[in-house]
């Protein structure tokens, strides 16, 4: 590395964190937000439920974008080296986005001829490319964002800039699902219709407003792209997965990702079947646990802003254990059939999650030190992906496996809760023998963060 470019990178380590673009690199979520709720909470809901279609087919097409999940570390290390039409991270967002934008009339094509005939093989044809759209969408996006929000923040505020952008998707779930449900109370072709145009034109625009100009703005780039440095992907990898820390980590977000999702499909059609809950009503579950993730994240914003984040595995680990509670008291909700244990124990979870979120966003900035931060966020990415549409998955396959072998809906749904509240202690764990300090010191991110830093600009 030449003088020059060691002096470009301490100064750009101490730059100023700047809250107004974080602020609006956060409303990038706004189209995210939008995106999932009308395919995994809508959808889903009038797929399952409205068209009597089982949920193993459902539940694998929503997952099929994690199944591509690898895509998402070849992006983020050609977002770290090669630039998409002069730019290193805006052009693969928009090209990720833009596809997802596309996909969206497939859907409602499909879902409005599925209506008339759930065995139309065209219908299906449509869908399955919809969903292709969409997941290959996220994918080319989803690295290069992330890594977009770690490059414009200093190193002591990077796990406080990425989780200021997942807490705004976290919120934003519960008001899109709520103003979602409000626009289709019932299932209708024409409304559907509309909510999909309406997640076109508002999703773009906040796709495109909230990274306009960030890149340009930025001088916070890697090492390897200062020094002009072209580090071949297997190389690269083989050197990032030689690390026992690191594979544990991703052993860690695996297990943790997977035990947390494997509600996701099932919750809505849970609400249906057992509680003989609408539409409306079903759509509103995720604005339960997603309203106390968003309370609980920004208290620990406020109570451990000041600890570094590589000192958060306690926190995360807290976290696991409080949303393993929330998963027991979904299967009492379950065999007792009471209302109130149900979202006693959503709250819980959501809860739970918040402190998960706050304390494993903070350690996922750790563990992506540069040169090579978006590689190591595509490799998260990768994790993330695979176990939460395994995750989705597995438990549509359980309630489906155990309803056709004649159990009682209770018993079906319930198997999934307890199957997760393991999970999720086992993920902390896992957490409990990883040194996350170590890898902070051995890849000079102390050293680092000893820099003095500029007040927070607003």
């Amino acid at each position: 590395m030449t003088a020059e470019s060691s002096e470009t990178v301490t100064a750009d380590e101490a730059r100023p964190f700047s809250a107004g673009r974080i602020l609006r690199l956060s409303t990038f979520q706004i189209g995210s937000a939008m995106g999932d709720i009308l395919t995994a909470g809508v959808w889903n809901r009038i797929m399952i439920s409205d068209f009597g279609i089982p949920a193993w087919p459902i539940g694998l097409l929503l997952a099929s974008r994690y199944f591509m999940s690898p895509i998402s570390l070849w992006v983020g290390h050609r977002s770290d080296t090669i630039p998409l039409w002069s730019w290193y991270r805006t052009s693969y967002i928009w090209l990720g986005r833009g596809l997802m934008v596309l996909s969206f009339p497939l859907l409602g094509t499909s879902t409005v001829m599925l209506e008339g005939n759930i065995t139309d093989l065209i219908a299906w044809v449509i869908l399955i490319l919809s969903f292709l759209l969409y997941g290959l969408g996220t994918l080319l996006s989803g690295s290069p964002y992330l890594a977009l929000v770690r490059d414009s923040a200093p190193p002591a505020k990077q796990g406080i800039a990425i989780g200021m952008v997942e807490t705004a998707l976290i919120t934003l779930f519960p008001i899109v699902a709520i103003g979602f449900s409000r626009m289709l109370t019932t299932y209708d072709p024409a409304l559907f219709w509309r909510l999909i145009l309406f997640v076109m034109v508002v999703g773009g625009f906040f796709w495109v407003f909230s990274v306009a100009g960030a890149e340009k703005e930025n001088r916070h780039w890697s090492i390897a792209r200062k020094v002009g440095e072209k580090v071949e992907l297997g190389k690269t990898f083989q050197m990032i997965w030689a690390d026992g820390r690191t594979r544990s980590f991703f052993l860690f977000l695996f297990v943790a990702t997977f035990s947390a999702w494997m509600q996701d499909n099932v919750l809505e059609p849970y609400g249906a079947e057992v509680f003989g809950w609408k539409v409306e009503q079903t759509t509103r579950l995720t604005g339960y646990w997603g309203t106390a993730t968003v309370v609980v994240l920004i208290a620990s914003f406020v109570i451990w802003r000041k600890r570094r984040p590589e000192e958060q595995s306690g926190v995360t680990k807290v976290g696991l254990t409080i949303m393993s509670l929330g998963m027991v008291l979904l299967f009492a909700s379950a065999f007792s059939l009471n209302t109130s244990i149900f979202l006693t124990g959503l709250v819980i979870f959501g809860a739970g999650f918040g402190l998960y979120t706050f304390g494993g966003l903070s350690l996922m900035a750790v563990m992506s030190p540069d040169p090579h931060s978006g590689a190591y966020l595509g490799l998260w990415t990768v994790a993330i992906l695979v176990s939460k549409g395994l995750g989705t998955f597995i438990g549509g396959v359980v309630r489906d496996v155990l309803l056709a072998a004649g159990a009682q809906a209770w018993v079906a749904y319930g198997a999934i809760f307890v199957l997760s509240a393991v999970g999720l202690l086992a993920a902390a764990g896992i957490l409990s023998r990883l040194d996350v300090v170590s890898f902070a010191r051995d890849t000079g991110r102390q050293e680092i963060e000893k820099l003095p830093l500029a007040s927070v600009e607003m």
